[in-house]
């Protein structure tokens, strides 16, 4: 068995839409980002990568590089989860702490948890999806951003 983590933080910015999880979620700021933002895909791709020895989400999607400006977190995911199955290792499961005090995020758990097992190709059993708030203190307290926090378990 592997274990491997992941985190990752963007800041709100007026315009654009609101991704995580793969699912759009209706809010009137998006996330600064060089992709779509998504930062529960991103923690989600470095624990992947963790796990498998296999640097970090940066290495393959450099944020300097034109060819990911603004690309779909879910096609990112695909190839994460090609390199690791690549390696000769299986996920087993997936589990996610979305920090964010706005939006409400409890009515788009079930869809996000859908939408990552599919990519993941696991039972929708084994993904777990939880949303918290830091009641009001520090930078997602006060509705600056969203931070996620992803951990996996990878089978030799």
């Amino acid at each position: 068995m592997r274990i491997g983590q992941g985190i990752d933080v963007h800041a709100f910015r007026d315009g654009g839409k609101l991704v995580l999880g793969g699912v759009v979620i209706p809010h009137e700021q998006g996330l600064e980002a060089h992709s779509d933002g998504d930062v529960v895909l991103h923690a989600l791709c470095d624990a992947l990568l963790g796990a498998a020895g296999l640097g970090d989400i940066g290495r393959y999607f450099p944020p300097d590089d034109a060819a990911f400006e603004n690309i779909d977190s879910r096609v990112l995911l695909r190839k994460v989860v090609e390199l690791v199955t690549g390696a000769d290792l299986r996920i087993a499961n997936a589990d996610i702490t979305v920090v964010a005090q706005v939006p409400r995020l409890a009515p788009y758990v079930d869809a996000m948890c859908g939408t990552i097992g599919a990519d993941l190709q696991l039972d929708r059993s084994r993904v777990n999806i939880k949303a918290t708030t830091t009641e009001y203190m520090g930078f997602t307290g006060r509705g600056e951003g969203i931070a996620a926090f992803a951990v996996v378990l990878l089978e030799d």
